[in-house]
């Protein structure tokens, strides 16, 4: 280990070497590269002629120079390339160009790495390109771009054409709109990738790795609480609803594995389902629920083939099924008949679990009554109780030998018993919080937990350690299942999601940025480079717009913070809370300036006048109050709104303030007298969101009402509403050119609307939860979104018109293309997607992906073109034809 980091120390140096190289050099030696067809880079930089060539094609570039200045110029280009020749002879023979530097036994010493570094990343870029043109650089640009992914380097919009990828992790890489065209991939994990906007014609994906193999959408709508895969393992049903409160989804979802996509949707029962379980032949499925009914259902047909007279579980000749029932009783029925043969009681509690035994001679239960009973199937008689639980026993599971039994119960312990002799053996510790489901792998070897701390765990049955956490649900996890080759797990969680996780290597690398809590506000500074965003945590983060990286986290308030907002010079952040307080922070050095009291409730919403000398803030106590920045004394109370006051804005001239309000009314205020100018009355509910157009004249609001209204400023006359929300509306936005207003809702869509033709333009989905808040960069090409999701989302708002003049070439094969495939039906390039999404959770995204021909396959021969479909992705041909 000690000469590992040794060489990671010496690799450090030869980086360093790089640190002073003009970065216009590199671009020429690609074009140079790519024109001469070179395929040994180190061969042709070697030799005196070609040297020459790059130097004179560099000085081509930059005009014309005095002779003195031509000589200092070669002299800085030669020193330059020899450099960068060093560089890459050291680096050929390095270790660097040999092992996986994202292996987890390097993780640490490749962080040193990373924080060592002092060169651009330009010019760890070029190591990358380099894969395109040398196969035997291929592994130090594959290590090299695993560098940039962790060093949080922006790499939007680059042309990476054709490079060659192996044995790394890019986990959680933003690629948004590069153009990968013709990349090859093989044993590269790609989780938590954004691929959105990106161009993948004819690549070549292969072995690839996703921990998160597939997250299945657009199922269910509460909370996924069974899981069960299909004997022949190409199924996946799954059940909803919500265990604690009323159920908004009541209904049992088919899944194709391999395409990852919703076979057929059961609904008959009136409440939360919350058990599934495929008979051993696989064409029935048996389903339990709050409705005190268990259903079964033709597995092909989708029909309700009876209803049987609340946890279930068929015996393995799959004519029995037993059911565990809220009367403390386990009832087990005749499949084919739906009769009962038998009542067992013995329970003083709820029966949560049931199970039999692999040879179905023996039937396991657990209770709310904290224990475990054995039952003989055939004489339907107790033999043995087993306590020791300190909590209500939620799961049972036989291992496939049938000796061991696994309890998860609410004290949050895993406990292993011996069938035969009754007696505890072990108990797994390490959930924080109570255990809802197990499940032991087919060869018994491992044991899968799922929890309401929202990880899932493998434990090593042989030593009774934990294998691995998973992590990548935010809500309980109630069911994990084991597919049937033990290579897929499945889970299902509260946060409405299925996935599907590799379960040979479990593990997710992705780095978790920000708080896990609802982003309330967000808010771009002046130059459009720093996104501060507020929680319901009480806590304010800074984020690095091109990187998402976390600049700094202000704490202080003790409550919810609903509104952020940057004076128009930048400096300074204004924050109000729930704590009745409004904070003023000093952006550079993230530091608390002061703090505004005098409230006597909720604070909803702070603003900057546009000179930065007044803030307003509204409140829950119904008043409008102005500030001086400077001194942080109040100047002026504004009352007359009759209810809380959610929403303040400044028209552009700073005259006129405008407050929105639960009283559903928004009034106007002259900002120098304090006086009323106007009332605007029309919505038919609370106004959580006003906005000034750039020119004053109009203004947009957002209401309860799911409607969104204009309004002429000068006249106070109501000029047009917009509809097309299906939900509350919670924020608008217009952008700084005045044409679009952007409104987030809580439908989990934005909408974007053309404000000359009153119309909508667009619809932005990828949010999960409904939207807070929406922001414009100054600039207008970027929109933020704060959500109920607990992400943050950027997304592009205009066309890719930059990045296609970059590319010429791709431009002419994407020409080719449309003009084959579409003739006059060319489709519309991608836009509006999200850019950059900041999260806790890890979120693979490849949206508005442009994929034609190639293969992307996993290492377990799926075609994971049907994931990319599923996130949004544009397949060009009928590759359904082609399908693995």
């Amino acid at each position: 280990m000690q000469g590992s980091f040794q060489e990671k120390e010496a690799l450090a140096d030869i980086f360093d070497q790089l640190k002073d190289v003009d970065i216009q050099i590199f671009g020429v030696i690609i074009e140079i590269f790519k024109k001469e067809k070179v395929q040994d880079c180190l061969g042709y930089l070697s030799d005196i002629g070609n040297q020459k060539q790059i130097e004179s094609q560099i000085l081509q570039q930059v005009g014309n120079l005095t002779q003195a200045d031509t000589e200092q110029k070669l002299s800085v280009i030669r020193n330059d390339m020899k450099q960068i020749t060093d560089v890459l002879r050291k680096l050929k023979d390095h270790d660097f160009n040999k092992k996986d530097f994202s292996s987890e036994e390097n993780e640490e010493s490749t962080l040193r790495l990373i924080n060592s570094i002092k060169c651009k990343s330009q010019s760890i870029e070029f190591l990358v390109h380099l894969t395109s043109i040398d196969k035997t650089l291929i592994q130090c640009g594959s290590n090299s771009l695993h560098l940039l992914v962790q060093m949080k380097a922006d790499l939007r919009h680059q042309n990476f054409e054709n490079i060659k990828i192996e044995n790394t992790s890019l986990v959680g890489a933003n690629l948004v709109q590069c153009n990968l065209s013709g990349s090859e991939f093989n044993n590269v994990n790609i989780s938590s990738m954004n691929l959105n906007g990106t161009f993948l014609l004819n690549c070549k994906w292969k072995n690839i790795k996703i921990h998160e193999l597939n997250k299945l959408d657009d199922g269910h709508n509460d909370s996924v609480n069974s899981v069960c895969f299909s004997p022949d393992g190409t199924t996946l049903a799954t059940c909803s609803g919500n265990p604690m409160y009323k159920s908004i989804d009541n209904s049992i979802c088919l899944w194709d594995v391999k395409k990852g996509v919703l076979k057929a949707k059961l609904e008959g029962h009136s409440r939360t389902v919350l058990s599934v379980c495929f008979s051993p032949d696989g064409d029935t499925i048996a389903s339990s629920s709050y409705d005190q009914s268990t259903r079964l259902w033709d597995v092909k047909t989708g029909k309700l083939k009876a209803i049987l007279d609340v946890n279930i579980c068929f015996s393995p000749d799959g004519n029995m099924l037993a059911t565990g029932n809220y009367d403390n009783s386990i009832r087990l029925l005749d499949v084919k008949t739906g009769y009962q043969i038998a009542k067992l009681d013995g329970h003083n509690g709820s029966v949560q679990s049931v199970c039999f035994s692999p040879d179905g001679n023996t039937l396991a239960s657990g209770s709310q009554d904290k224990s475990i009973c054995l039952w003989d199937v055939k004489t339907k008689q107790k033999f043995a109780k087993l306590d020791g639980h300190r909590n209500c026993i939620n799961s049972v599971c036989f291992s496939p030998d049938g000796n061991t039994l696994a309890s998860g119960c609410g004290d949050r312990s895993i406990r292993l018993w011996d069938v035969k002799t009754g007696q505890f053996k072990t108990q797994l510790d390490g959930h924080t919080n109570t255990v809802y489901s197990i499940c032991f792998s087919p060869d018994g070897n491992t044991l899968a937990s799922g929890s309401e701390d929202v990880s899932i765990r493998l434990w090593d049955l042989k030593t009774g350690q934990q294998k691995c956490k998973l992590d990548g649900h935010n809500g309980t996890v109630y069911s994990v299942c084991f597919s049937h080759d033990g290579n897929t797990l499945a889970s299902g969680s509260y946060d409405k999601s299925i996935r599907l996780w590799d379960a040979k290597t479990g593990q997710q690398k992705a780095k978790q940025n920000g708080p896990s809590s609802y982003v309330m506000s967000v808010c771009y500074s002046s130059d459009g480079n720093t996104l501060a965003s507020g929680y319901d945590d009480s806590s304010i983060c800074l984020w690095d717009v091109k990187t998402g990286q976390q600049k700094a986290k202000l704490d202080g308030h003790s409550d919810y913070v609903n509104s952020v907002c940057f004076s128009p010079d930048g400096n300074t952040l204004a924050s109000g809370s729930g704590d009745m307080s409004i904070r003023l922070w000093d952006v550079k050095t993230g530091q608390f300036k002061t703090q505004l009291d005098g409230l006597s409730d909720t604070v909803r919403s702070v603003c900057f006048s546009p000179d930065g000398s007044t803030l307003a803030s509204g409140s829950i106590d119904k008043s409008i109050r102005l500030w001086d920045v400077k001194t942080g004394q109040q100047k002026a109370r504004l009352d007359g709104h009759t209810h809380y006051v959610y929403s303040i804005c400044f028209s552009h001239d700073g005259n006129t303030l405008a407050s929105g309000s639960y009283d559903k009314s928004i009034r106007l205020w002259d900002a120098k007298t304090g006086q009323q100018k106007a009332k605007l009355d029309g919505h038919n509910d609370y106004v959580n969101s006003v906005c000034f157009s750039p020119d004053g004249n109009t203004l947009a609001s957002g209401s309860g009402d799911m409607s969104i209204r204009l309004w002429d400023v000068k006249t106070g006359q109501f000029k047009t509403q917009l509809d097309g929300h299906s939900d509350t509306v919670y924020s608008v936005c217009f952008s700084p050119d005045g044409n679009t207003l952007a409104s987030g809702s809580q439908d989990m869509s934005i909408h974007l609307w053309d404000v000359k033709k009153e119309q909508q333009k667009a619809k932005l989905n990828g949010h999960t939860h409904g939207i807070l808040s929406v922001c414009y960069s100054p600039d207008g090409n970027t929109l933020a979104s704060g959500s109920y999701d607990k992400s943050i989302r950027l997304w592009d708002v205009q066309n890719r018109k930059q990045f296609l003049l970059n590319n010429n070439t791709f431009k002419e094969i994407l020409t080719q293309i449309h003009a084959s495939l579409f003739q006059d039906n060319v489709p519309s390039l991608p836009n509006n997607i999200t850019i950059l999404r900041i999260s806790e959770t890890p979120l693979f995204q490849a949206q508005q992906a442009l994929i034609f021909k190639g293969d992307f396959v996993n290492y377990q021969g799926y075609d994971l073109r049907s994931l990319f479909k599923l996130s949004g992705s544009c397949i060009l041909g009928d590759f359904e034809q082609n399908e693995i």
